[in-house]
């Protein structure tokens, strides 16, 4: 039972009040503060730090697409990992067992850098876990021989290169660091998928044709790796804003078509678009119209192994939980050991 008199407990509501709103007034002026400091960082095209204050909604932007990316090349794993015992050769074998090793990295770096926005590693591997995250709709398509292992190289990696170098300069700064060092890898990725391309294309009657169905495949899903029209993307003008992404999805997508037109011709194979012709007048390719209405199946879990590629990654993170307890176990022990070692010195 209170012995404060009624006159005592009202000073003290009052003085909780008042103490209440004073924090309230100092986060507000820490907020209006950091938010200025924000809009500058974005303004003078500088790097947004880890500790740095940022919006909510900057935040969340980045988890959502970092994330998305991680996955994508936890998944991307898949396609081309199931040729590793079947590659035509030894050599072709280390290179691709690389190459697959190289895209478990990018998850790792990209995982790290999500991580740095405060939100826990198991919290994103549970969301694709669940089936609730995206990741590119591309790796939802089989890679039905070793040519699409060659176009997966040449056209996936192509437009992974051309969506992530200008990520590089990212405005959020582990991003963009770590899509520094992913670009380099990428680079090599996409040269080994042309050569085994050019291989084929230069190789029997038969081989040719099979390079070019693996391209005739692969063509439309690589050209909508770079997401929706830009009147259908609901993030990309916000993400251009804060200096997360350079350009529209449409402007990315136009300079990818650019790009590969001459490397078809190089390579001797066609791309699968009638309406593919220069424009003297846009100095750039025109192409014809994509099937988004397939798009956005694949994107909602209805594409051709939307739930294999999940049920494979469910098998193996069961499979291997153990190592990870393992590996957290012995963490443990050797902090505690480092712990126990310690307060011996400073005894």
């Amino acid at each position: 039972m209170s012995t404060h008199t009624p006159a005592l407990q009202a000073l003290d509501h009052h003085d909780d009040a008042e103490q209440l709103a004073q924090q309230a007034r100092e986060a507000a002026d820490e907020a209006q503060v950091g938010w200025e400091q924000f809009e500058r960082l974005i303004a003078e095209d500088m790097r947004v730090e880890p500790r740095d204050w940022m919006p909510a909604d900057y935040r969340k932007t980045l988890v959502r697409q970092i994330s998305q990316h991680a996955h994508s090349e936890i998944i991307g794993m898949q396609p081309e990992g199931n040729w590793i015992t079947r590659a035509p050769s030894l050599k072709r074998k280390a290179v691709l067992m690389a190459k697959v090793q190289d895209e478990a990295g990018h998850g790792l770096y990209l995982y790290s850098a999500a991580e740095t926005l405060g939100t826990p590693r198991d919290e994103v591997l549970d969301q694709l876990y669940s089936g609730r995250a995206k990741y590119s709709s591309i790796f939802n398509y089989p890679a039905r021989t070793w040519a699409d292992v060659g176009a997966i190289g040449w056209l996936v990696d192509g437009a992974a290169i051309t969506n992530q170098v200008p990520l590089c300069r990212a405005s959020y700064g582990p991003y963009g660091r770590a899509m520094v060092r992913i670009c380099k890898e990428e680079s090599f990725h996409q040269r080994q998928g042309w050569e085994i391309l050019y291989a084929l294309s230069h190789g029997t009657e038969a081989q040719k044709q099979m390079a070019q169905d693996a391209v005739n495949r692969t063509y439309g899903p690589a050209l909508q790796m770079f997401g929706p029209p830009d009147d259908e993307s609901p993030n990309s003008q916000q993400s251009m804003a804060w200096n997360i992404k350079r350009f529209s999805n449409d402007e990315l997508r136009q300079r990818f078509v650019d790009m590969i037109v001459p490397q078809a011709e190089a390579l001797g194979l066609t791309l699968p678009d009638p309406d593919l012709k220069w424009n003297e007048e846009r100095g750039h390719y025109d192409y014809g119209a994509l099937d988004w209405d397939e798009f956005f199946a694949v994107i909602k879990g209805e594409g051709p192994l939307n739930h294999q590629r999940l049920a494979h990654y469910r098998r193996a993170r069961d499979e291997g939980a153990w190592v990870r307890e393992a590996a957290a176990a012995y963490a443990a022990k050797q902090a505690q050991r480092r712990s126990a070692e310690e307060t011996l010195l400073s005894a």
